[in-house]
């Protein structure tokens, strides 16, 4: 794999799921457990929007490694260690993308062990740290506008 641009079509269109995602989560009755659980339809909106912010989150990390350094990461936590390695991400954001990637897997493979409590504190407690993480990679996007390939 050769090194080259990224996409910032992609990039932007990474970003805007991420921030969807997490605005989404923020519209629900975040105000207590009680009031959360009351509509179950809000554990599984919760569920669904987390996923895919993360995953979003993931694609973009992998993107940039891809299409900029031309390295190709399979597994979730190696894009947080690759990110790094680049420079990327400072090794505060890497050890947060890297208990996302855990999470993420998680979400996808143990997805029967989750509780609707444990969801509920992560969407009034943890979201930080995918927004922290995103504005990160959004800075470094902004940062290296040589780096962007600004065709459709």
């Amino acid at each position: 794999m050769s090194p080259g641009k990224v996409s910032r079509r992609i990039a932007a269109d990474r970003l805007a799921w991420i921030e969807r995602m997490l605005e989404e989560i923020n519209k629900l009755p975040l105000g207590s457990l009680e009031t959360f659980l009351e509509d179950s339809r809000n554990v599984f909106t919760a569920e669904s929007c987390l996923r895919t912010s993360l995953e979003a989150l993931f694609d973009l990390g992998r993107h940039i490694l891809a299409k900029r350094f031309g390295v190709g990461v399979t597994e979730y936590k190696e894009i947080a260690f690759e990110l790094e390695r680049q420079g990327i991400l400072h090794a505060d954001n890497a050890v947060l993308l890297k208990i996302l990637a855990g999470y993420r897997n998680r979400m996808v493979h143990f997805y029967h062990e989750i509780k609707p409590k444990e969801l509920y504190e992560i969407c009034t407690r943890e979201l930080k740290d995918v927004q922290e993480v995103k504005e990160t990679l959004r800075n470094w996007i902004n940062a290296n506008p040589g780096h962007m390939d600004e065709t459709l």
